[in-house]
């Protein structure tokens, strides 16, 4: 049996589904909000590379090494981006929460945080996982305050870690939280969705 079974996960503003293949239209749709594909350190898909980034998804699902989610807006019923569980490594409980983007209209909302916090709560409570990893382009300076946000501490840089399509080389920037950090992590998210709703 995977490690990695899917599942929905709830918060107060979205719910976490299974990707499917029938949400590619609505992912386009969410992704067209911003037109983030043309941020060049992230990996946003557009209508060219829409149906390779899915299909990617769903053979890392295959493999066992990853759970792609639809990001689902309560208010609306609509998709407003996606994440997803990969790299994962089940012999030594580890995974990576990447390929995380949404709209630009909920980029600033308390959604990244809920999600995150749904996502460490399931992999450090029910998957038993002693590590989770995030990554990000060298340059994608937001998403790296992001992550450092959340609590999670700098490992290190793998240095020309990737190719791009242009032939250019990405240098990535690995970051972790460690089921020993959990406890608090949880608590300073949650404490900071609390201040966020009270006003």
């Amino acid at each position: 049996m995977s490690w990695l079974n899917e599942l929905e996960l709830q918060t107060d503003l979205v719910t976490l589904r299974p990707l499917r293949a029938s949400d590619k239209p609505a992912l386009l749709e969410a992704a067209s909000d911003g037109r983030l594909w043309e941020l060049w350190y992230t990996q946003v898909p557009n209508a060219e590379t829409l149906d390779d980034y899915v299909n990617y998804a769903f053979s890392e699902q295959a493999a066992g090494r990853a759970l792609p989610f639809a990001v689902v807006e309560k208010t609306s019923g609509q998709v407003i981006g996606t994440t997803r569980y990969c790299n994962a490594d089940v012999a030594n409980r580890r995974l990576e929460v990447g390929y995380t983007w949404y709209a630009s209209r909920v980029q600033r909302s308390a959604i990244n945080t809920q999600c995150k916090l749904a996502l460490l709560q399931h992999a450090f409570e029910q998957l038993g996982a002693i590590a989770v990893e995030f990554r990000t382009h060298w340059h994608n300076q937001a998403s790296r305050a992001a992550i450092a946000r959340l609590g999670a501490k700098q490992d290190g840089v793998l240095r020309n870690h990737r190719l791009e399509p242009d032939g250019a080389r990405r240098d990535t920037v690995v970051f972790s939280i460690l089921d020993s950090e959990w406890p608090s992590v949880r608590k300073s998210l949650q404490f900071k969705l609390d201040r966020r709703a009270a006003g």
